[in-house]
């Protein structure tokens, strides 16, 4: 009986360290606007050759190579918003952040690539499996920052990496209901690094999570 306790025990230690592997780290503010796909909507601006653009020096600095990579995004579509893009980053990264610990990966599927897909689908059937359940309550972000910008003009493709600092409690538990893992009553921070991607010649809104870090 206690050979098997052990076995159980090594089994939720070891979907434990793949989840935080997948999401980004713990260690143990303001309430995100409720969740909404990443899109894009008729700017009220005008880029101007060898101006500023306040669109995007609101958000990076001025002597950043992500400057003319951002530019030159907008050359490309120009109904991209930097503020929009950030503002539904923001909303979509506590959509898939708890659609994940929920274990409803249908309702987020539409916002992820096929690899992100696939990865969150094994962890949390792998829960399932093993009779682990999470039981998570956003509390807001902390910190959030573009951190990188790629642009390839040959397939129009955007990639914009995030950088968020997260709070969240978080508690997980086995099939008898016993906690495992961490404090309901605890908040816990959580940083995360997740790349964006879109066809900006697509009339598609939609960006996609390609790509989780931490």
């Amino acid at each position: 009986m206690k050979y098997e306790l052990l076995i159980l025990l090594g089994i939720a230690l070891f979907l434990i360290f793949r989840l935080r592997s997948v999401l980004g780290t713990r260690d143990g503010f303001e309430k995100p606007p409720a969740p909404a796909p990443i899109s894009r909507q008729s700017p009220d601006f005008e880029v101007i050759e060898g101006g500023p653009d306040s669109d995007i020096v609101d958000h990076v600095d001025a002597d950043s190579d992500m400057v003319e990579t951002l530019t030159s995004i907008k050359r490309v579509d120009p109904e991209f918003r930097l503020t929009e893009f950030l503002n539904g980053a923001r909303a979509a990264y506590e959509m898939i952040l708890m659609g994940f610990e929920r274990g409803e990966i249908n309702d987020i599927r539409a916002f992820l690539s096929e690899d992100v897909a696939q990865t969150f689908d094994d962890v949390v059937q792998q829960r399932r499996d093993q009779g682990i359940k999470i039981d998570a309550e956003f509390s807001g972000i902390r910190e959030m920052k573009l951190q990188a910008v790629t642009f390839d003009l040959s397939n129009s493709t955007a990639e914009l990496t995030v950088m968020f600092i997260g709070e969240l409690m978080s508690v997980a538990k086995n099939k008898n209901g016993d906690v495992i893992e961490g404090d309901a009553k605890k908040v816990k921070r959580q940083k995360d690094i997740w790349t964006f991607s879109k066809d900006m010649g697509l009339r598609d809104p939609n960006w996609r999570l390609v790509a989780t870090d931490e």
